[in-house]
């Protein structure tokens, strides 16, 4: 039996806490590959590119929080019910290739479309669990931006989309870090 129990607010507090940087750099190493890829490599393989450049995100962020010092796999860390809640929307975020696939198969470019906008849902209750807009900035700006650009430009969707995913990305770790700063 456990002694140190602790209350739910007291998870949410310490998992506030944390520095959130891994994944967002993981996403960002991600749809840069994909956005040179775009750059330099037919769209039929960058087609592929952004299938297991955006599907290896968790294995990257999980090697990635080992570098940020927040070590996802640590096992003495005392279990947060929120690290699982965070890892069960970044499941999440992997089920909705089940979405993506079949677009994918009756059209290719849909493709930076859906993985664009579906996996960039998980921060919608990121920002409720850290109590920041952060993860609403993200999930919003990326969703009218990713739509946005795949009218706007329908020749380049695997350049022009990749490159708005980075910029957010960018942005989005500025604020999380700058968050971190200010101790919450």
């Amino acid at each position: 039996m456990e002694t140190n129990i602790r209350t739910l607010e007291e998870q949410k507090n310490e998992f506030k806490q944390s520095k959130l940087l891994a994944t967002p750099i993981a996403g960002l190493i991600a749809w840069l590959i994909v956005f040179i890829s775009g750059l330099f490599l037919s769209e039929q393989i960058t087609v592929w590119v952004l299938f297991f450049a955006t599907g290896s995100i968790v294995y990257l962020g999980l090697g990635i929080s080992k570098l940020t010092g927040e070590d996802f796999l640590d096992k003495n860390k005392p279990k947060n019910t929120f690290d699982r809640l965070f890892f069960y929307t970044a499941a999440q975020a992997i089920l909705v290739y089940s979405i993506a696939i079949p677009f994918f198969i009756e059209n290719y470019t849909s493709l930076p479309l859906t993985v664009g906008i579906l996996t960039g849902l998980m921060w919608l209750p990121l920002s409720w669990i850290i109590d920041h807009w952060v993860g609403i900035f993200h999930s919003l700006v990326r969703t009218v931006s990713v739509l946005a650009l795949w009218y706007l430009f329908p020749a380049n969707r695997f350049v022009s989309i990749p490159l708005a995913i980075v910029v957010i990305y960018i942005i989005t770790i500025i604020i999380l870090n700058n968050r971190t700063k200010q101790k919450i």
